[in-house]
């Protein structure tokens, strides 16, 4: 009989639950999440929120719940992911790892909705009215009623009309000649021609207003827009070839839902900027731009 204590090779070994929990520790220390991956490039480049923040018009409440990995308060799937590009692009990281590990958390990215159920109350089509026919009746029988009364009583002078309106119309007096040559006739003015009607009626912009032009190019987008009051102008989705326009004295606020498929217009002026499909962006316009506010995203 042997004394003390002996542990067997099996007592010895690690326990299948250790192991598991020293991968998932390991997996953890090498893909950090999207909020702690974002204030961590935020450190590292020296900015701080209020910095982040008013450069890329995300508010410090939704940006410090990013960096804890609350996407909550961004008010869906499509503005969280326009936030983690706008952000990363801010920190100076690639936006779609963040954006791919976004959508493997939380289902993937939905198939685009159509727009057609949206917009079905403007396109219901009048249902097609009988035909009356008690007033076609009525119209007939006072039809024929005239037509009588006409015969009876217009006769007489119908014959004494008769040969007038038979008759030949006399010819038009041809122009005198002097000294066997024809009159020379006046020189016709040629006319004008008609103006073109102009591309765009954003050519045409006030200059004392701020005017926005939208118009949905390659695809569909929702959009916001807002005047310098914060009075709604709109609120709602541009279908593929739609097109709004928008004014105020002071600014206009717009917020596009998928910036990649729009088309952009301010003061006349086309706004060329490198907006990717699904990208979220928030704009702020006034009299002066594009001359010398240009676009912010946000």
């Amino acid at each position: 009989m042997s004394i003390g204590n002996s542990n067997s090779p099996e007592e010895d070994r690690p326990s299948t639950d250790d192991r598991s929990e020293d991968r998932i520790v390991e997996r953890s220390v090498e893909a950090p999440s999207i909020g702690t991956a974002l204030k961590k490039a935020r450190i590292a480049a020296g900015l701080t929120v209020d910095e982040v923040s008013s450069t890329t018009r995300v508010r410090i409440p939704i940006l410090h719940a990013i960096e804890e990995d609350d996407f909550t308060r961004c008010g869906g799937d499509v503005y969280a992911r326009g936030h983690i590009r706008t952000l990363a692009r801010a920190v100076r990281l690639d936006p779609e790892p963040l954006v791919e590990a976004y959508d493997a958390a939380h289902g993937g990215r939905p198939a685009p909705t159509p727009a057609a159920p949206m917009f079905e109350a403007e396109r219901i089509r009048p249902e097609k009215q009988r035909p009356n026919w008690t007033a076609a009746m009525v119209a007939a029988i006072v039809a024929v009623i005239g037509f009588v009364g006409f015969t009876a009583f217009g006769g007489g002078d119908e014959k004494a009309k008769r040969p007038v309106a038979e008759g030949s119309v006399a010819p038009k007096p041809a122009p005198k000649q002097s000294g066997g040559k024809p009159t020379a006739q006046p020189p016709q003015t040629p006319q004008a021609p008609k103006p073109e009607p102009s591309d765009s009626a954003i050519a045409a912009a006030p200059k004392d207003l701020v005017t926005v032009v939208l118009t949905a190019d390659t695809g569909e987008s929702w959009i916001s827009a807002k005047d310098s009051t914060g009075r709604l102008l709109f609120d709602g989705t541009l279908i593929q070839g739609e097109s709004k326009t928008f004014t105020d004295k002071e600014s206009v606020d717009l917020v596009l839902g998928d910036a990649g498929a729009v088309k952009l217009f301010v003061n006349g002026k086309e706004i060329k900027d490198d907006f990717q499909p699904g990208q979220v962006e928030r704009l702020t316009y006034t009299k002066e731009d594009p001359l010398q506010g240009q676009p912010q995203a946000g």
